[in-house]
């Protein structure tokens, strides 16, 4: 894709000063204007935070981060927007995936599915489950926030049930079908869902979004799943809701502190748990990868890309010919 007019540079750094010192002069990353970066790299030289990201504009030649996910809370875009580093993403190609997660935390909540497994696996069959506890999903009112590409998919797969599909976002969707009802706010949301799926990114707005108000406006009985990011919940107002029987069970694929999960979670064996898995499969690591690496190649080729995040549209960075990939 770019052996014709750039070099790609493979990460080699086991730390965050042997990255940034690499970019000197005679280094193996100097030159370099544009990163291909994967949250997995955060294990070795941490979070795009401000400190490392005005470390790159004062010492490095990089203008473009195009990260490997459609989340990029790992990097800080206002400190990039500040020094003229444009970040892309990938959305919508892990849509399936994630919608597909969704619904197994949905099915195995209502169901007892995960407990069951575990009983079996455990030479005990089905003695834990409680039949009157479990319930069908036909009929059913799954409250969609945030109707993106996944909650679009995940509404898509809900209606087969069919269960009735509502959510909310900053305006109504024009792409959403007529079945899916718009509701005018988080609260109303709330107070009509059975099952509450969050499915809106972290953003200084979104931290804390779902706390206490909003877990109990929820019906008593209700399911919680999130699996965009922890911190849009209140982890200890949900846990709460937990111990008293407010929330029936919660479908987790994101937690808080990642990779920590808080071991009062185990406590309720009804709730079904995923270690940010859900947007991983074959098919999906395989998209997001040619739609970071096509971001690159048009900032090379024209100074953008396609999927530059919300808040850097409209930054021009200037061209250049290496590129890093992590």
């Amino acid at each position: 894709m770019f052996e014709s007019f750039a070099e790609i540079v493979q990460m080699i750094s086991p730390d965050r000063s042997h990255f940034l010192s690499s970019f000197s002069p005679g280094g193996p990353y100097e030159g370099t204007i544009g990163i291909y970066r994967r949250n997995v790299s955060a294990a070795a030289i941490g979070d795009f935070d401000e400190s490392l990201i005005n470390a790159l504009a004062e010492t490095t030649s990089v203008r473009w981060v195009a990260q490997n996910g459609s989340g990029y809370d790992q990097i800080d875009v206002q400190a990039c927007k500040a020094k003229g580093i444009i970040v892309s993403h990938t959305p919508v190609v892990n849509a399936d995936a994630t919608a597909q997660a969704t619904l197994y935390l949905m099915l195995s909540c209502l169901r007892h599915f995960s407990m069951a497994e575990r009983s079996l696996r455990a030479g005990t069959w089905k003695s834990v489950v409680s039949v009157p506890d479990t319930h069908d999903s036909t009929g059913r009112t799954l409250g969609i926030l945030g109707l993106g590409s996944i909650g679009l998919r995940l509404a898509h797969f809900a209606h087969v049930f069919p269960m009735r599909v509502i959510y909310h976002s900053r305006r109504p969707v024009a792409t959403a079908p007529p079945w899916c009802e718009y509701v005018e706010s988080v609260e109303i949301l709330c107070r009509e869902a059975d099952v509450f799926s969050v499915h809106v990114p972290l953003n200084a707005e979104t931290i804390g979004l779902i706390g206490e108000k909003e877990i109990r406006t929820l019906k008593k009985g209700s399911i919680l799943i999130n699996t965009a990011r922890g911190r849009i919940v209140d982890e200890q107002a949900m846990i709460r809701a937990l111990e008293d029987g407010h929330l029936s069970a919660v479908g987790l694929d994101t937690y808080p502190d990642e990779p920590y999960v808080n071991p009062r979670l185990f406590d309720f064996p009804q709730c079904a748990l995923l270690p940010h898995v859900g947007g991983e499969s074959a098919e999906s690591e395989k998209a997001r990868e040619l739609r970071a690496l096509a971001n690159l190649y048009e900032f090379v080729q024209s100074r953008m890309g396609p999927d530059v995040v919300p808040e850097l549209r409209g930054f021009l960075p200037p061209s250049g010919d290496s590129l890093l990939c992590d």
